[in-house]
């Protein structure tokens, strides 16, 4: 299906062709393309595997399930990461079952294999029984490459993927200013769900869905197009910038008294909404002037490095194939869809919210309430639909997944039809189409 393209929608340093190919519906139910992105799609990516802030000793872990596979981080003595498979080389047991903690020795639970935090063997059961003689010290776990990027820890199976600074590019780059090495995951959520993985990825590809999905929103973020700017990478990322401190352009907020919740930011900045009716768009500059007045004081050392852009609006950053960064000023949303192990139509959905740590705060404002601002504060796995929330707009997101699924089965469902500014949905999957033939990864110009 051919995308009409508006070229004033897109960024002219940050735009690239797309071909047209038709969004069929078998990416979404068969399990033959499933198995053809286990094979060429998810070995050929980076992968963000957990937070910097669990491995701050040798011995500590995170485990990372993907899939029918599961990865561990382990720190090293060096102050390094290292990443092994989390199966033992004696019969193929899965050796940690905990998602997180502290073990001098990796030991295996069936006969007692103990391997040391780099992934050599250390102890076995009658070493000397063994033709080649004593296996410790000559085995290993089977290691993954592991690199890092601000709070996070990324693994990649592939030895030919780009290092993850070449492979990011340009999101490191563009999102270097808010500073987010030591924020802290406040918020770790995440639910099994009824639809293919790509469903969700599709939606945070594009903005169209905001007015009936998220309406709520309108009243702080423009959503109107021709304000939105979209930007697509070399490298197979793309972004979305989106006005921030201002309500939408598609209603006539502007001529009237201050909506909320506008009102209310405006007033934590020390503006009174009061002196903004009839020109509520001219609060944006107002808070970017607050901001750069009161920020430093209140503990938010970073605004002296961000620009006014980024003071007050909202940069969507989807990250090829899986993997989407949305920051505000204040906040970091990490949202990601992960494949079922072996069925098409399900997935694992994940959100977690990072916040700078300012000095003398306690509490940050989330998505499901007020909680405490330290690690994990609240992490939680549920299946989606038994009421559990994954945050108020992650929830409005995965309420459309089910039925879009069903959807996606019709008889009748011959291909997308898709507007201009879903532009960045058409190359993802054509993208997507090219690394299931074979033909990935992408090499960042």
């Amino acid at each position: 299906m051919t995308v009409q393209d508006n070229k004033s929608r897109y960024s002219p340093d940050f735009d690239m062709p797309v071909r047209g190919d038709t969004i069929t519906a078998d990416r979404y139910i068969s399990r033959d393309w499933m198995d053809k992105e286990g094979q060429n799609l998810w070995p050929k990516v980076w992968h963000l595997g957990g937070m910097l802030a669990e491995l701050e000793e040798e011995g500590d872990f995170i485990r990372h399930d993907f899939g029918k596979d599961s990865i561990l981080m382990i720190a090293q003595a060096d102050g390094s990461v290292r990443a092994f498979y989390n199966s033992c080389p004696h019969r193929g047991n899965r050796l940690v079952l905990g998602d997180a903690g502290s073990l001098p020795r990796i030991t295996c639970g069936y006969h007692g294999w103990q391997f040391t935090p780099d992934g050599v063997l250390a102890k076995v059961q009658d070493p000397d029984d063994f033709a080649g003689g004593n296996p410790c010290g000559k085995v290993h776990l089977s290691e993954l490459r592991c690199e890092t990027w601000g709070p996070f820890v990324f693994w990649c199976m592939d030895d030919d993927v780009p290092p993850l600074a070449q492979w990011m590019a340009p999101l490191q780059e563009r999102l270097a200013n808010y500073g987010l090495d030591n924020w802290v995951r406040v918020l770790k959520l995440s639910c099994d769900a009824e639809f293919n993985w790509k469903v969700i990825r599709d939606n945070f590809n594009e903005s169209y869905h905001l007015p009936t999905i998220h309406p709520e929103l309108a009243t702080f973020i423009n959503d109107g197009l021709p304000t939105t700017v979209f930007e697509m990478y070399p490298s197979g990322h793309n972004a979305m910038w989106m006005i921030g401190h201002q309500a939408t352009t598609r209603v006539d907020y502007h001529s009237a008294e201050v909506p909320a919740p506008l009102d209310d930011i405006a007033r934590a900045w020390g503006i009174d909404p009061a002196d903004y009716q009839g020109r509520t768009g001219e609060i944006r500059a107002a808070v970017i002037a607050a901001k750069r007045k009161l920020g430093p004081e209140r503990g938010y050392t970073m605004y002296e490095h961000m620009t006014d852009q980024q003071l007050v609006d909202y940069f969507h950053c989807t990250l090829f194939p899986n993997l989407t960064l949305t920051m505000s000023p204040e906040q970091m949303q990490v949202l990601r869809t992960e494949p079922h192990p072996t069925d098409p139509e399900k997935c694992v959905f994940q959100h977690w919210c990072l916040y700078p740590p300012v000095k003398g705060m306690k509490e940050v404002v989330t998505p499901i309430g007020t909680v405490p601002l330290r690690h994990d504060a609240v992490a939680r796995h549920s299946r989606y639909g038994d009421g559990v929330s994954l945050g108020f707009v992650a929830d409005q997101d995965l309420s459309i997944g089910t039925t879009q699924q069903q959807g996606l089965n019709s008889r009748g469902f011959k291909g997308c039809i898709l507007p201009g500014q879903e532009k960045r949905i058409q190359r993802f999957h054509e993208l997507l189409n090219d690394y299931v033939a074979g033909k990935g990864p992408v090499q960042p110009a």
